[in-house]
This record gives structure tokens, sequence and C-alpha cells, in this order.
């Protein structure tokens, strides 16, 4: 880092707050829940924090992004007892060279959906949130665009959230796609994943033996006048249990501003012996350029729990 600030010609960066506020209820818990998930999940939950980015450029350009978004969450811990979580998102370095992209840290796993759709503000649940691989690890990875698509590949820790080293747990996944969503307005990829990874919900690790898994998966993003369609699907073995999963979900555009959006979400899996099915749907309204405020309710099959969830979402640069 002292080297890439001594050749810096420009050093350039953005500096967010970020603060949200969650309430719910839930049929199941026969309770207000301050949370959207459960209590051990680090989404979502009443919280304040930054969102920080640097950018290092020399005389031949950029050469170097710097990221950083931290939170300090409300976390539940029994009844009406309550302590502060600090929740680290991205964590990392990102290093231009003449083949790739090549970053280390805390990022998104080359698999999937959520290897490059950022939900971790959203009410709603990808596959990896849901418990389905990790929506940030430890780690290091690389991606390149390519005029048709990307390709990208990591090796992280399989552990999440909490950095874990047992010396056996370990991720590698790749993923390679079709279609550039910028400018397509659609993109198709196919994903691999294998390793041993720790059996953890946000920062609580609920099994400290690493697992076996192999997984491979296909997703969809297709973005086409003010309907928004994403899919993700992945398929194998996950923590030694055979384990398929699919996601889908439905976004409406309500203006031409984006502003009023309507988002349906079915979700299906089938972990082990047990299966699962979770029907969610979300209104949202960007009430002003800083503010967010997000309703949904969520119905989970397994558990028979119907669930009412408000987020107030503020993000606002500094």
């Amino acid at each position: 880092m002292l080297l890439l600030t001594s050749v810096a010609n420009a050093a350039d960066y953005l500096l967010y707050f970020e603060a949200q506020g969650v309430m719910g209820y839930s049929s199941a818990e026969q309770e207000a829940i301050p949370y959207s998930m459960n209590p051990e999940a680090e989404m979502q939950k009443p919280s304040i924090g930054i969102d920080y980015l640097k950018r290092f450029a020399g005389e031949s350009g950029d050469m170097a992004t710097l990221a950083l978004q931290y939170r300090l969450a409300v976390n539940q811990i029994g009844e009406d007892r309550y302590q502060s979580e600090p929740q680290v998102y991205n964590a990392y370095l990102k290093m231009k060279t003449p083949l790739a992209y090549v970053w280390a840290g805390h990022n998104r796993p080359a698999f999937g959906l959520g290897s490059y759709f950022d939900s971790h503000g959203l009410l709603l649940r990808t596959l990896p949130i849901q418990g389905f691989g990790y929506d940030r690890d430890w780690g290091g990875g690389m991606y390149r665009d390519l005029s048709r698509g990307d390709i990208s590949a990591s090796v992280t820790t399989g552990s999440g959230m909490p950095a874990r080293v047992t010396g056996e747990n370990y991720m590698a996944a790749a993923r390679t796609s079709y279609g550039v969503l910028s400018q397509d307005n659609w993109n198709l990829g196919f994903s691999l994943a294998a390793g041993k990874t720790l059996d953890t919900m946000g920062y609580i690790v609920r099994d400290s033996e690493p697992r076996r898994m192999q997984l491979a998966g296909a997703d969809l993003a297709v973005l086409r006048d003010n309907f928004e369609h994403r899919i993700d699907l992945l398929v194998g073995k996950w923590l030694d249990q055979d384990t398929y999963a699919l996601f889908y979900r439905l976004g409406i555009n309500l203006d031409q501003e984006a502003r009023y959006k309507i988002e349906a979400q079915p979700m299906y899996w089938k972990f082990g012996a047990e299966r699962n099915f979770q029907m969610a749907l979300c209104f949202s309204v960007l009430a002003t350029s800083d503010l967010t405020i997000r309703t949904a309710y969520v119905y989970d099959d397994s558990t028979k729990d119907n669930r009412v969830l408000l987020q107030l979402y503020y993000y606002t640069p500094m």
C-alpha cells in the first residue's frame, strides 16, 4: 500500500455513510423481530456504517482500488437482550495487471449470480445469503472482461463472513459468462466450485469441521424495458449433502426513473432430506436520492412462517 501511494500521481476516493432500520413481525415467533432473516444472519439488521472506495492511479492510468465496507449492527442475543456486532463486507485490494484484475481480501467468490449482483442492502435473499455458498469470503481471485462476456476465478477460505482457516477448509470457484449486461441487457453464466467449507451463518461457526462441496451452477440476468429477470440454479453437494436450489426474481419498475419497484421471488431447494419453498414479495420506494423504503412479505413453507418486514435504508456521500 505504501508503494502504491508513493507512485500514484492521483488518488481519488468515494466515501458513503450507510444506515438502516429494520423491523418486522413473524407469525412463527409470534412477536416483532428486529431483523429480516434470523438473529445469527448478517442481513438485515439495524446498523450504521461506511462504504469507502479509493483508486490509485499513475501515468498509465488506474493501478489499483481499495474497498472497505463496514457496519456496526445491533444483534439480538436473547429476549430483550442486544449487543453490537461489527460487520465487514467489502475489504479488498484490487490490482490491474496486463492479463486481468486481481484481488485479495474479503470479496465475492466467483460463483453464480452473487459473483456480480450486489444485494447486501436488499431485503430479498439470494442463494448465498440463504446459506448456499457465501455472499462474501476471504481469499483472492481474478476476473477479466472479454468482448462478449467475462471470466473469473477465486480461491477463498470457505468460511464466509468470519476469517477461519483450519488448514483444510477452502473453496475454489470459477465462472464464465456470455453477454455484457450493461450493453446487451443480458448475461448468461456457468460456474463450477469445489472444496471443503465450513457451516457458518453470519459470524457464527455452526460446525468447525470442513465439509465437502462440489457445485455446478447456471445463472441468467435479463433487463428488458421495465422488467428485470434474474435466475440462479445450483446442483451438487453442499456441506456433504446432496443439494439443488433454484432462485428466480422478477422485478418491475413502475416508472421510468425506477423510483417505484415491485419484486416477486420464489425460491426452492433440497438440502439432504430437507426440502423447502419460499415466496417473497417486495415493494420499494426511492423516497429521496439517499433514502429507500422497502416493505416485504416472506412465506416459508417448512416453518409455515408468514413474515412482514419494513426497512429504511439510507445511503449518502460524505
